[in-house]
């Protein structure tokens, strides 16, 4: 009996030990990018092209910051561009979570005639690739007069068929105990949306106010198409264009892509705690 216990213990700790390397592999597969981006952008262009590759500098190179916000052609868009992807993608999120919590909450919460055709209609959508739409899209945008603007950038994208699926799958599991002594207590659907449905779906709202968010800062296609002027340009065609640009060096590249990528880091070390939740909710809801 001793010895069956401890070859169970050794198979234990060998598990337990494999899954570990296991995880700090994937650890390093994840970060290892990251750091060199982060350690790149300290560094002159001779030092990020050298090999090996030092992942810690010799000196801290900050003029590759200055670089990246002043821009090759020293006119600072990056400072304007960045406030367009902030206002851009804050927007989209914002509505993108009313509008998909309201529907989702009618379709899941509401007895109607063709309840499950409307729903099945719009998870259809979710198979459309975006380059399908794309040029329609584009001709309906201009004819309305929204080119180079920030309607041309937000109106599109008001509200995603994930979004709708997302919180609809949520909220088939809020009890509705609770929203019927809401309604005995007298208060309106609007009131019970507000005060009851919002305050509690926290974890699927953060999900989705994370993916959105992430989406529409990383979005490439449509502003280039919409966005005419550097004015009203977002932060990643300011990347593709300082990049692209004769006099941009490895270092500075590496710098703009750190900038660029802090607010969706605070954004999702704000909301990481529901982000993890959510994620978990929606993996069960979908098994």
């Amino acid at each position: 009996m001793r010895g069956r216990r401890g070859l169970a213990k050794g198979r234990s700790v060998v598990a337990t030990v494999g899954v570990w390397v296991v995880l700090g592999l994937m650890l390093v597969y994840v970060l290892g990018p990251l750091v060199f981006m982060a350690t790149a952008s300290l560094m002159p262009a001779s030092e990020v092209t050298r090999i090996p590759y030092r992942w810690i500098p010799n000196t801290f190179y900050w003029q590759n910051f200055w670089q990246a916000i002043r821009g090759n052609d020293g006119r600072f868009y990056f400072v304007r561009n960045m406030v367009n992807s902030l206002f851009v993608a804050t927007a989209i999120t914002l509505t993108t979570v009313v509008l998909s919590t309201v529907t989702g909450y009618g379709l899941a919460k509401f007895t109607f005639r063709g309840r499950k055709a409307i729903m099945l209609l719009i998870v259809a959508t979710m198979m459309i690739p975006f380059q399908v739409i794309m040029i329609p899209l584009y001709i309906i945008t201009t004819n309305m007069g929204m080119q180079n603007s920030y309607a041309g950038l937000i109106v599109p994208f008001l509200v995603n068929a994930f979004g709708v699926f997302l919180m609809r799958q949520h909220l088939l599991t809020f009890p509705d105990e609770i929203l019927d002594a809401a309604r005995i207590d007298g208060a309106s659907e609007v009131q019970i949306l507000w005060r009851v449905v919002f305050p509690s779906s926290w974890p699927a709202i953060a999900t989705l106010a994370v993916l959105t968010f992430r989406t529409q800062w990383d979005n490439l296609m449509w502003p280039l198409l919409i966005a005419q002027s550097r004015e009203m340009q977002t932060i990643p065609l300011y990347i593709t264009l300082f990049a692209e640009e004769k006099f941009t060096d490895e270092g500075a590249m590496m710098a703009t892509a750190v900038l660029a990528s802090l607010p969706m880091v605070v954004l999702f070390l704000g909301l990481s705690r529901y982000f993890v939740g959510g994620a978990r909710l929606f993996s069960a809801q979908k098994g």
